[in-house]
Order: structure tokens, then sequence, then C-alpha cells
């Protein structure tokens, strides 16, 4: 059923086609089998070995943790489901799961905790990352065990070429929606304060190219890591996309110790590290770096929240063994409505990984 602000279902299935299609044309179909895990035998070996784990080790239903993967578009977040996604103790709920998600955006709280009470896993790894902007609801959600987020951004730059590159100016089309007040109900104009508003409105987004118009939207959204107060929660924890692809196995380690998730190298098999002058860099024919043409008030703008959000992702985390810290004791941010009566499957950390992956990417 489509909903209100929506296009037709004919309009929309036409708009995937054109941008898979471009997007095949630009990248490569080799590309596009690894960016939406279309390769049969990888999908089947996955189902298989979860399959074994269930049976063999599966967790009482309704003790699964919820882990949300947020952010923004073209951020690098396939590449961390793609690695966790291969260890059987995660159900992983993507955004083209059609039980949780009608074109990308979560159908409901009540389907989307029935999905998790349901799960055997001792995780379901679910990516909203077009409800970002809820993920202080989602992990407020009653009757689950306490859940885990993890926010993922990337250079604006790079992350700019890359949503240009598939979706074209999707990103600016939006802004100019948002200022002229006709983005309705859609997410990209959910959660804003009248001061963003204003912003953007101010710096005229029907006059922007759509490099700015991605920036600018990159802006919009990793704002709300601050202003949703995210940043001062012990649940949630911010992966710097830079970080992660110059050093996959200590930023891995990281990740697994705020899940509580035994680390294995076979987590990051698939990426392969890249010191950060590689990253994104496009070569203008005199061999020099070829920068966007993003507006100097927008670049202005990203470079201060930039400046705000790698510090909180450079924090160490509790139990991780690079940087000697303790872990606490409890599970932070509990809910006072089922704290006491949700048990949390035991000995989560200590689960051990069968999952393997030999390939390795590099994401746009």
């Amino acid at each position: 059923m489509v909903r209100e602000d929506e296009p037709s279902a004919l309009a929309y299935t036409a708009r995937r086609v054109a941008r898979h299609l471009r997007w095949a044309r630009t990248e490569g179909i080799r590309r596009l089998v690894e960016e939406d895990r279309l390769n049969p035998v990888e999908r089947v070996g996955t189902a298989l070995r979860k399959r074994r784990w269930r049976a063999r080790h599966g967790v009482p239903p309704g003790t699964a943790v919820p882990v949300y993967l947020v952010g923004l578009q073209r951020s690098g977040t396939n590449m961390l489901v793609r690695g966790l996604d291969a260890a059987p103790e995660f159900e992983v709920r993507n955004e083209n799961d059609r039980t949780i998600f009608h074109r990308f955006t979560l159908r409901s709280d009540e389907v989307l905790r029935a999905a998790i009470l349901r799960s055997r896993h001792a995780y379901v790894l679910v990516k909203p990352l077009c409800d970002s902007h809820r993920v202080d609801e989602l992990l407020a959600l009653p009757g689950l065990a306490p859940g885990r987020a993890l926010w993922v951004y990337r250079d604006v730059a790079d992350r700019a070429r890359s949503e240009v590159a598939k979706f074209g100016d999707a990103n600016l089309r939006a802004l100019r929606a948002i200022a002229d007040g006709t983005i309705g109900r859609r997410w990209p104009g959910q959660r804003l304060d009248a001061e963003t508003v204003a912003l953007i409105r101010g710096l005229e987004p029907e006059r922007m190219d759509p490099y700015t118009g991605a920036a600018l939207f990159w802006y919009v959204r990793n704002s709300l890591f601050f202003s949703l107060g995210l940043d001062r929660r012990d649940d949630v924890l911010l992966c710097r996309y830079e970080s992660l692809v110059a050093d996959p196995a200590g930023q891995l380690r990281r990740l697994c110790a705020f899940l509580d998730f035994r680390y294995d190298p076979r987590l990051h098999a698939h990426i392969a590290p890249r010191s950060a002058p590689a990253l994104g860099v496009r070569r203008a024919p005199s061999g020099g770096v070829d920068p966007l043409p993003i507006d100097p008030r927008v670049r202005a703008r990203c470079a201060e929240l930039a400046a705000r959000l790698d510090p909180v992702a450079a924090r160490p985390v509790p139990g991780d063994p690079g940087t000697g810290a303790v872990a606490p004791a409890v599970a932070t941010q509990p809910r006072p409505e089922t704290a006491a009566t949700t048990p949390v499957p035991p000995a989560v950390g200590t689960a051990r990984f069968r999952g393997s992956s030999s390939s390795r990417e590099a994401v746009r």
C-alpha cells in the first residue's frame, strides 16, 4: 500500500531500475552485485551457517539484542553489515527486508518489535538509515532486551561524491522540499528544528549544485547525532568510516567490545586496509586532487561538524583491549519498564564465530 506523499508503485520501480542501471554503468556489474549482496552462493552459504547456529546455540525468543545501524546513506554501512552478517550469531534485517521495511523505511514499531522478539539469534542487526532520526525512540521500545546503536559517518566530500554517483540529485531535491515546505511526512524532513530549516532556506537550495546539496544533507542528518543527545549515551557508538578502512582490526575490536561480542579477524576479512590520503581521491588531469564544487559556506559548516564528530568517534570503549578501559558491570541506558524483567542472553560475548568471507571490498 502506497503511503501519503509517496510516488506510485510504477514510478517508484522505474526510479529504482534507472538508478541501478546508472550505477552498473558507472561502477560496473561486479560493484552492483557486491553492493546489493546479489551473489546467490554467498547468500545461501550465509543462510546455512545461521541455520546451523540456531539449531545448536539458538537463544530463547525474546532475548535477542537489537543493534541499530544508523547514519547516512553512502557512509560505509554496507561494509559493516557484510562483516557482521558473516557471523551466525547475527540475524540481519537490511533496508531491503520487506518484513519490517517499506521502501527503506520501517513499517511500524509493532512489526519491528515482533521480528526482534521472535528471533533466536543472539543479536538482530537492523539498518534503518531512513529512520536514523528515531534511533533514540527505537532504543526505548518496550519489551526488548537493552539494545545498542552504531552511528556511522564518512568524510563529507567522499560521501557526496558517492551519493551523487548513485542517487543523482536526490539529496538536493529533499532539501528543496524542506525549504519550500512540501516535504510533508517524508523522512528527510523529520525532527528538524526551526534553526536547521532556516539554515537550509538561507542557503538557497534552489540555486545549489548536487554536490553542495549532498554536503548540506550530510550536515543536516549528522547534526542529529548531537541534537538528539546521542553523544551523551553509552548505548550509542559513533563510527568513522575512514578509521574503519585504515585500521579494520582495531576498529572491529572496538565495535565488538561495545557489543560484548567476541572479536574475530573474519569480521573484517572483506575490508582492504587503505591509508587516509587514498580514500575517495579523484585526480584532475594535472595529476592533483580534484576537489568537489561545494559551496564554501556549506563546506565550512561541515568542517565544524566534523571537528565535533571526530573526537567522539575516537573515544575509547570499555572492554576494548586496545584501550585498557574496564567494561561496565551492567547494561547502559536501561528502560525502567523492562530493565528488571527482560532477560539478556548470557555470555553473548563468548559466542564462537563460525562465519567467513574471503573477498575484500572498498566501499565508496
